[in-house]
C-alpha cells in the first residue's frame, strides 16, 4: 500500500524540521517546500494526498497556494498553519477553501489527529459513490461536481457539493447549522460558521433560475431547502 503524500509548505526551518519529523514518525510520506512558488510547481508536478499551508511565505503566499490549488483539485484537503490570527484572515482562508486553520503555536497532537480525520473521511467519501439528484429543473452529479439546468453547468465544489446533497436529503426540513458543521467540517465553530454562509450564498446564486426550490434561513436554527 502507498504512503499517504503530504505537500507541507513552511518556511521556518526549525518548526519545518519538527514539524516533519512528527508526521514522519506517522509513517507518511512529506514533501517540504520553503517558498511558494516552488510548492505551486511541486503540487502540479506530483500527486499528494493533503496540503499543509503556512501563509507569511517568500515569493507566493499560503491564500494564493491554495487557490491554485483548488482551481486544480477540489478534493484534496487543504489545512493551514499560520501565525495570522485575525478573524478576517481564518475567514479568508476558510473561503478560499480550507478545510481547517490553526494557528500558530500549535498543539502538534493536534496537527496529527487532524491530518488522520480529514484522511479518513476522503477515503470514505472516494470509496462511496453518490446518487445523481434531479429537482426542480437542476440535473445534480456529486460524483462530477456539476449542477445543471437547461439554461447553464456549474461546475462546483466538492464542499458545496457536499452541502447540497445534505440539503437535497433533507429537503423541506430544518437541517441545524450545528449538525451541518459537524457533518461536513467535523466541528461547530465560529469561524467555520461563517464560512457556511459562504457556502449558503454560492448555492442561492446557483438555484436562482428557478421559483420552485430555495434556501430558507431558519433564524437561530440553520437552514431548510424547500422544493
Amino acid at each position: 500500500m502507498s504512503k499517504i503524500r503530504i505537500l507541507y509548505v513552511e518556511d521556518d526551518e526549525a518548526l519545518a524540521f519538527i514539524t516533519k519529523e512528527e508526521m514522519l514518525q506517522e509513517n507518511y510520506e512529506i514533501v517540504h517546500c520553503d517558498n511558494g512558488k516552488t510548492a505551486i510547481d511541486t503540487f502540479d508536478a506530483e500527486h499528494f494526498d493533503l496540503a499543509i499551508l503556512d501563509i507569511m511565505l517568500p515569493q507566493v503566499d499560503g491564500f494564493e497556494i491554495a487557490k491554485h490549488i483548488r482551481s486544480k483539485n477540489e478534493e484534496v484537503p487543504i489545512l493551514f498553519l499560520s501565525a495570522k490570527s485575525l478573524e478576517e484572515d481564518r475567514l479568508k482562508g476558510f473561503e478560499i477553501g480550507a478545510d481547517d486553520y490553526l494557528t500558530k503555536p500549535f498543539s502538534m497532537d493536534e496537527l496529527l489527529f487532524k491530518i488522520k480525520i480529514f484522511l479518513k473521511r476522503r477515503n470514505v467519501e472516494n470509496s462511496t459513490p453518490q446518487n445523481n439528484y434531479t429537482f426542480c429543473g437542476y440535473e445534480f452529479s456529486p460524483n462530477d461536481l456539476t449542477l445543471k439546468n437547461n439554461k447553464v453547468k456549474f461546475d462546483i465544489t466538492a464542499k458545496e457539493a457536499d452541502l447540497l446533497a445534505l440539503l437535497l436529503d433533507n429537503a423541506n426540513t430544518t437541517v441545524k447549522r450545528s449538525d451541518i458543521l459537524i457533518k461536513l467540517w467535523g466541528k461547530n465553530d465560529y469561524f467555520l460558521g461563517r464560512s457556511l454562509d459562504v457556502f449558503i450564498s454560492r448555492l442561492r446564486k446557483y438555484l436562482a433560475d428557478s421559483d420552485e426550490v430555495q434556501i430558507e434561513t431558519v433564524r437561530g436554527v440553520g437552514f431548510k431547502l424547500s422544493k
